[in-house]
């Protein structure tokens, strides 16, 4: 299935499968692809399934579409084209293309709401191990929510980025690095607190016992 990998500054910061023919992106809150940016339209762009393929049209923007730094009006998409959108990048893979989706190792989008968007592991999944990797990572983590409907869940940090909060409110991006995990703000009005410091889109450094307020819940970051 078809999939778009949102970046920003080369972060990865959300990933959505195409399950419709058709898909909206833009900034108003009911796009399929939100992206919360001055730059970007109300309803900026669409994506649109035809016989296999996937085609971009732009929806008289104000700052335009480009496909790997060409401005279009509608184009086909191939894999690994990057569809710019100011300063965000939306990269097109093709699952029938081979296995680089599987190599590219981001979050899948959850059901949103204000518990981690990112979905928990199978059931029988042993901790640690990264789906569809095979591999079992080093450092553990996991994200405890402490206030809200979710209280008590906890969400194992196993992919490389994992965003929390609510879409077109506030949402943050906790990103696995080397030496260890990162968050930063990602879109909406409300940044996320870290230790009761407001942060920004400069990552910053987590350490096990950190506590995070987003969209006015309250989580701890629990590495061991």
């Amino acid at each position: 299935m078809p999939k778009m990998i949102v970046s920003i500054d080369g972060v990865v910061i959300k990933e959505v499968q195409m399950t419709k023919d058709r898909m909206t992106l833009g900034r108003r809150p009911y796009n399929d692809i939100v992206i919360d940016n001055l730059a970007v339209s109300g309803e900026h762009a669409a994506l649109q399934v035809a016989d296999r393929e996937v085609y971009v049209e732009d929806l008289n923007s104000t700052n335009g579409t480009y496909v790997n730094g060409k401005a279009v009006k509608k184009q086909l998409l191939q894999n690994g084209d990057s569809v710019e959108i100011g300063k965000y990048k939306i990269r097109f893979v093709n699952d029938a293309a081979g296995d680089e989706f599987e190599r590219t190792m981001v979050v899948k989008p959850g059901s949103g709401g204000l518990a981690p968007l990112t979905a928990p592991p199978p059931p029988g999944a042993p901790a640690g191990l990264t789906a569809g990797t095979g591999r079992t990572d080093m450092a553990q983590a996991a994200i405890k929510v402490l206030s809200g409907a979710a209280v008590g869940r906890e969400v194992p940090l196993i992919k490389v980025v994992t965003t929390i909060g609510k879409p077109g409110v506030a949402v943050a991006a906790i990103t696995r690095r080397p030496r260890g995990f990162v968050i930063h703000h990602v879109e909406g009005e409300g940044k996320p607190e870290l230790n009761g410091v407001s942060i920004g889109a400069d990552p910053v450094a987590l350490k096990s016992g950190d506590l995070i307020e987003l969209a006015g819940t309250q989580m701890q970051f629990i590495q061991t």
